[in-house]
């Protein structure tokens, strides 16, 4: 497989500019590094009908195009399973029976942010998960060995963040996040990851994983934000935000793609144009505001 960058959405509605402004950026940094570009459709747990074609269409309004087809996770499962089933051969996994207010309200290690796993469920004995079994079924949590993990992050430099147990796969049997994104990339060649920098912290997680999995991490690029005009993350309730709302008020495609572009202190003019002047030590590193 060649090497490659990806755009990953989860097909929950349409996407908004904030989303558009990191598929374009994820775009440009693959294809000026002579990578391959796919596009996966990260649908196991929010899958809105339609959702898929409205993101795929909107993408290639705007000039994208990827290799290849577009691949969905729920079509991955033998991949999750089989990860899954060798971290628990190598006693790297176990499970777990807490619930979500549990955990809250268990007291953290030190240092821990709050949410973070205490490990209660670590040392169960073989009787007691039999017993907890009887009465709601388990999520299995990866036995973690090391409390923080470090990345390198092309924008950001060094990144040390925080590792617990963190769940594999949930108690309703949906492979969780931080798996599935690993042996995704894994499996599909991406050595390349950009994404927005709300997912900086998670990502000593998957970095973590990947070298239990013994597969390659990837080199990352977690890119700013696009707020609104009270400072707050972009969302689709901020008004006319997604393509075909801001079309119906006069703004297609083409311009969208224009201001997006002249955000990151790029020719407006294509992709093409924008291309052959990206630099990502000249990217912005602060947020952008959407103001319409």
């Amino acid at each position: 497989m060649r090497p490659a960058g990806r755009f990953a959405p989860s097909p929950s509605g349409e996407l908004h500019v904030g989303n558009l402004r990191t598929a374009i950026l994820a775009w440009l940094f693959a294809r000026s590094t002579g990578r391959d570009f796919l596009l996966r459709v990260e649908d196991l747990d929010r899958a809105r009908a339609g959702a898929e074609e409205e993101q795929v269409r909107d993408l290639a309004a705007i000039g994208l195009d990827w290799d290849g087809p577009v691949v969905r996770q729920t079509s991955r499962q033998d991949l999750y399973l089989d990860a899954l089933a060798r971290l628990g051969s190598g006693g790297l996994s176990y499970e777990c029976f807490c619930t979500r207010r549990e955990i809250l309200e268990a007291p953290s290690a030190p240092h821990a942010p709050q949410g973070a796993y205490p490990g209660t469920c670590r040392s169960l004995t073989p009787a007691e998960v039999e017993a907890r079994r009887t009465v709601r079924p388990p999520a299995v949590r990866l036995r973690a060995a090391v409390a923080e993990w470090s990345v390198t992050d092309a924008l950001h430099g060094e990144f040390t963040g925080v590792v617990d147990d963190f769940v594999l796969r949930r108690n309703d049997g949906v492979i969780a996040y931080n798996l599935a994104v690993v042996v995704d990339d894994a499996a599909q060649g991406i050595d390349q990851v950009v994404r927005g920098d709300d997912l900086l912290p998670s990502t000593p997680r998957q970095s973590y994983l990947a070298t239990l999995l013994d597969v390659p991490v990837p080199q990352y690029a977690h890119v700013p934000m696009v707020l609104n005009a009270d400072g707050a993350r972009l969302a689709k309730r901020d008004g006319a935000v997604t393509l075909r709302d801001l079309a119906a008020a006069g703004v297609g495609p083409a311009a969208v793609r224009g201001k997006i572009l002249e955000s990151l202190g790029l020719s407006g003019e294509s992709l093409t144009a924008a291309l052959a002047d990206f630099a990502p030590g000249q990217l912005p590193r602060g947020p952008w505001t959407w103001l319409g």
